[in-house]
């Protein structure tokens, strides 16, 4: 919003609706884009999810809770394995990237599903080994690796360890001599290119703490550094992530020519066999009726594309054949197959002057459940989900429960203007980055994660209890 030189409340459009935003003309209506497929209403109105209706579980489960669409997330992942798989010709890995969401359930599915998984610590690591998720499988990311996780990586036999620092380098060299294992890496390049998305989540640009930069030759250094040590280390080839919540590709299509470029120069002076690529991920989905994301199938014609052409344009040699290539979907399969539940607490229509309301809706969960509004100043979508209503829409912010100005779950939606104490309001896209980045503040504990399916639902992860933030309180 522009700013107004008499204060904010003189500025256009202060109290009214985002730009992007229409008065709907039913207030129940589910947009198709924001759901898991299953989703649908019943007969009195009530949200049903994965053939289970919100009333239910909220009875079954309480409130707030994360709940996530197995049909959704599995044939989400199947729709990137079989797209990717399809449109390149060198053929295509597709990387779970497990920071989004995962716990030991969701390890299994992405296995079953044929889909490797990308993990950042050693958190995620041990739950990938709990799952039983096969070491080559694997690839272990993250900007400062500690010696512990990098040696239980090689022990399990992970199929990459993606390199972000000439000390990792040492590091990775120094624990693989130890176990006698040669040690299969990439290194993670920064092509320099700044995604159309949030600073916070732009990871390709200069100044900035991931991978090697590829201006000031850092990224070549690197490489011949790891191809010095071949008894320690195999390269695998280069690995670039420009960033999240990213709607086309112009983007990935720079990043694939300066890395294809570095990939070619490498091979042709070193004469190493690099046979991967990884343009990472950073997909978009559809938070708010703002936002187009293409499809996988779309995505993967794309990026086809864009690598096949820029490996024909760098000419001849040995750095011309197109490697095997892999991206990292992650909000792209798990955020659109969960929603978060809430309950109504209080409702407050607070003045604004010169005939400017607003109306606060004040839930069972916040900022503790979901930190990206307040982080990111994220958008999201809410309806009611517990009942049907005929009344008139009205704007309304939905707001969390802890003491914190910036508590904000959904900054602005329309919502029916009966709505009262008790009911339930369901929030969809919340299937990553969600239960992944929550938080305890406040002491709040943690919300449970409840799969569905068929009818059924079960608990994933359980719901936190005072006791379990009081377990690791030894005063």
């Amino acid at each position: 919003m522009r700013a107004h030189e008499a204060g904010a409340l003189h500025a256009e459009g202060y109290g009214g609706p985002p730009i992007w935003l229409p008065y709907p003309r039913d207030v129940m209506e589910l947009l198709p884009q924001l759901w898991p497929e299953t989703v649908c209403r019943d007969a009195v109105g009530r949200l049903v999810i994965g053939g289970v209706d919100v009333v239910s579980l909220a009875s079954e489960f309480g409130t707030a809770a994360y709940v996530l669409d197995e049909t959704d997330f599995r044939a989400r992942a199947r729709a990137f394995r079989d797209a990717f798989a399809d449109s390149f010709t060198g053929g295509a890995d597709v990387y779970y990237a497990g920071k989004a969401f995962l716990c030991t359930e969701v390890a299994r599915w992405v296995a079953e599903e044929g889909l490797n998984l990308d993990v950042c610590t050693g958190g995620e690591l041990a739950v990938a080994i709990r799952a039983g998720f096969p070491g080559k499988r694997i690839a272990l990311h993250g900007n400062n690796k500690s010696s512990s996780e990098i040696r239980r990586a090689l022990e399990y036999g992970v199929g990459r360890i993606v390199l972000d620092s000439f000390d990792e380098i040492v590091r990775v060299d120094t624990i693989a001599r130890e176990l006698g294992v040669v040690a299969p890496v990439m290194i993670r390049v920064t092509v320099g290119v700044e995604a159309h998305t949030h600073e916070y989540i732009a990871t390709a640009h200069e100044d900035q703490k991931f991978g090697f930069s590829l201006a000031d030759g850092v990224a070549r250094e690197a490489a011949d550094r790891v191809v010095a040590h071949p008894d320690t280390m195999s390269l695998k080839g280069f690995h670039s992530h420009i960033g999240s919540q990213i709607f086309d590709t112009t983007g990935f299509e720079l990043a694939a020519r300066r890395l294809v470029q570095l990939h070619a120069d490498v091979v042709n002076a070193t004469g190493a066999d690099l046979p991967e690529i990884d343009l990472g991920g950073g997909y978009g989905i559809a938070y708010t009726s703002q936002h187009t994301p293409l499809a996988p199938g779309q995505l993967a014609e794309q990026l086809a594309d864009i690598v096949e052409r820029e490996f024909k344009a760098i000419g001849t040699g040995d750095g011309t054949a197109t490697p095997r290539v892999s991206i990292e979907p992650g909000r792209a399969i798990a955020g659109p197959a969960g929603v978060t539940l809430y309950e109504v607490g209080t409702i407050k229509d607070v003045g604004l002057g010169e005939g400017f309301a607003r109306r606060y809706v004040s839930v069972d969960g916040g900022m503790s459940d979901n930190i990206r509004p307040a982080l990111y100043e994220a958008d999201y979508s809410v309806t009611l989900g517990s009942r049907s209503s005929d009344a008139a829409p009205r704007l309304a912010r939905v707001v969390g429960r802890h003491c914190e100005s910036g508590d904000i779950v959904v900054l602005d939606e329309y919502l029916p203007d009966d709505l009262a104490i008790g009911d339930l309001l369901v929030v969809p896209g919340t299937g990553a980055y969600c239960r992944s980045m929550s938080n305890q503040y406040n002491h709040t504990p943690r919300p449970p994660v409840i799969a569905v399916r068929d009818g059924q639902a079960r608990v994933l992860v359980r719901r936190e209890t005072i006791d379990d933030l009081l377990a690791l309180d030894v005063g």
